[in-house]
Parts: structure tokens; C-alpha cells; sequence
């Protein structure tokens, strides 16, 4: 009988750490039926903008609805290629620049299956989910981030 998977919260309130990204992979050692992994890390760079700096991001989401979307896209991984498991960290708040805002992580039993699934994963968080980047500027504006 196949376990029933329900939305996780992907969510984390401000900055990934790296102590969080160790943990998830230190957490995979004992999974033992898993050649590869791939991981994709979004950080937030100091764009020049023609109406400041980027110093920050500050991170919103339509999070009922995000969740039920970033779902819906890990079903359609999953259905696609031959996973171990799959995760997915999403910043909300302010992240600054330099910091991490997006942590993919897929694991499969060869490399290929787990690297092409986590480029498609972050192509499709890219162009689907409902979150907003509010990009903070050094001269006390602020644009909205448009996701390329």
C-alpha cells in the first residue's frame, strides 16, 4: 500500500542556514537505497538597480495557496522521475544579501534522475508559486523582484 502524501509546510521564517542545509543532509546517511543527490541554493545578490543597491528581500506568500502549488509540483516530480525523497525551503521575511532564500534537495538511486528532477523542481517553484520578493534598496526604496 502506497503512504499518502500530504503538503508540507516549506516555509522558513527569514535566512536558510547552512546548519540547516547540513542537518537535512546529514539526515540522508542512513537512507541507504540512495546513489545521488542534487541541491539547488538560492542566494539574494546585490543587483544594481537604477533606483538603488539591493541590500534585501523581503519574502510574502499566498501561503495557503503557495502550499497547495509547491504540493501539486512535488506530486508531478515525483510522478516523473524515480525519487528517494524530495525537499523544498522557502524564506519568508527578510533575507539579506549574501543569505540563502531557496533550498532544493532531491535524492534518487542514480545521479541523472535526481539532478534533472531538481532543475525542473526550481524552474517550476520559479514560474508557479505565489511568493513575492520585495527587493530592499539601499536608498530606502524598494522594488518588486521579478523572478528570471
Amino acid at each position: 500500500m502506497e503512504k499518502e502524501r500530504k503538503p508540507k509546510n516549506i516555509f522558513v521564517q527569514g535566512a536558510i542556514t547552512p546548519e540547516k542545509i547540513a542537518q537535512s543532509i546529514a539526515n540522508h546517511s542512513t537512507k541507504t537505497d540512495i546513489g545521488g543527490h542534487s541541491i539547488f541554493l538560492g542566494q539574494v545578490r546585490a543587483d544594481e538597480k537604477p533606483e538603488g543597491k539591493v541590500v534585501a528581500i523581503d519574502y510574502s506568500a499566498y501561503e495557503e495557496m503557495a502550499l497547495e502549488k509547491a504540493f501539486e509540483i512535488r506530486e508531478a516530480i515525483f510522478a516523473k522521475y524515480p525519487l528517494t525523497c524530495m525537499h523544498i525551503y522557502h524564506s519568508l521575511g527578510e533575507v539579506k544579501v549574501g543569505e540563502l532564500c531557496l533550498f532544493v534537495f532531491t535524492s534518487s538511486k542514480h545521479r541523472n534522475a535526481a539532478m534533472d528532477a531538481c532543475d525542473k523542481l526550481v524552474e517550476r517553484i520559479k514560474a508557479e508559486l505565489p511568493v513575492w520578493g520585495k527587493e530592499i534598496l539601499d536608498s530606502d526604496g524598494h522594488v518588486w523582484k521579478v523572478n528570471v
